[in-house]
């Protein structure tokens, strides 16, 4: 069995990450491929990152950004696995089984076809210019495998995860969504609705890469905006029913709230917004957040 790590790069020095993979797989003889595509990086990390095209199968340098769907469903063009193992660019191997643990699980439960094995972040607590997105990973997204497996579409994510190449030529990721922002969660309804399994395994990676409040607020707008998208197609709307922020919204379309809430909303926007570029805040405040900016977002 061979499996293709393919490794979408945008804006970061990704070559820590390519050495500890490499170590393993000589270490273990292991059967793969390790490819790389840059989504338009700035000259200074295109620069950095150069050193690795002799380290790996493929190293390609897109001249235009193409998106976080695109750029996945493009490895599909280069890769030869069996299996295709997606990591972020800002990901951190933490152990040196990583790779052996994916290929165990697959030996053992040849049927598997989606694999998802968990991300984690730095246990020291960050400053608090880096807070909130640090929150964010603990209390919502780093959850223990049993968490996980209770709701395995919803707590899926594209950081750290294993695809058998013939599935995913059947199910893309959604080229029309380019920004940040519920591409994940769409790509896993798609399975669901085409009714593949996403199993779940105990096998983080570690997100390596801090982002500052304001970034990731930015980021968090950004998603809004996506998710808005989708709620308009008809096609999809069906398929979001499940995420917490879509349901509170049409539980208030529902009631008499909705307009109240976007009055709410719009004397405490400024309020909130400072409240969570301090980031040591209740996450009920990016709750508030987002939910207000998705009413707005619908309007429009």
């Amino acid at each position: 069995m061979k499996l293709s790590i393919c490794i979408p790069v945008y804006n970061f020095d990704v070559r820590e990450l390519v050495f500890d993979l490499k170590k393993e797989i000589e270490s273990h003889t292991i059967e793969s491929e390790i490819i790389l595509i840059d989504d338009a990086s700035k000259e200074e990390f295109k620069r950095v990152n150069q050193v690795l095209t002799e380290d790996v199968s493929h190293f390609i340098f897109l001249e235009e950004n193409i998106g976080r769907s695109r750029i996945r469903n493009l490895f599909l063009d280069y890769s030869t696995g069996e299996y295709l193992l997606f990591l972020d660019c800002d990901g951190k191997i933490t152990h040196e089984n990583f790779l052996h643990q994916y290929i165990q699980c697959i030996q053992q439960n040849p049927e598997t076809q989606v694999i998802y094995g968990g991300r984690k972040v730095l246990e020291d607590v960050p400053g608090k210019e880096y807070y909130l997105r640090w929150k964010f990973a603990v209390e919502r997204e780093n959850l223990p495998l049993e968490q996980r497996r209770k709701k395995p579409y919803l707590s899926f994510q594209t950081n750290n995860f294993v695809i058998k190449k013939e599935i995913l030529q059947k199910v893309l990721f959604n080229p029309d969504f380019r920004q940040y922002g519920y591409e994940d969660l769409l790509f896993a309804m798609d399975l669901k609705s085409d009714s593949i399994k996403i199993d779940h395994i105990d096998n983080p990676i570690l997100n390596n890469d801090l982002e500052k409040n304001e970034i990731y607020l930015h980021k968090v707008e950004e998603s809004v905006e996506s998710l808005s998208a989708m709620i308009r197609d008809k096609n999809l709307r069906s398929k979001l029913s499940e995420v917490k922020l879509v349901k509170i919204y049409y539980k208030l379309g529902k009631m008499p709230f909705k307009t109240f809430f976007s009055g709410l909303f719009m004397i405490g926007e400024g309020y909130v917004k400072k409240k969570l570029l301090k980031g040591n805040v209740n996450l009920r405040y990016l709750d508030f957040y987002k939910l207000g900016l998705l009413i707005r977002k619908m309007k429009q």
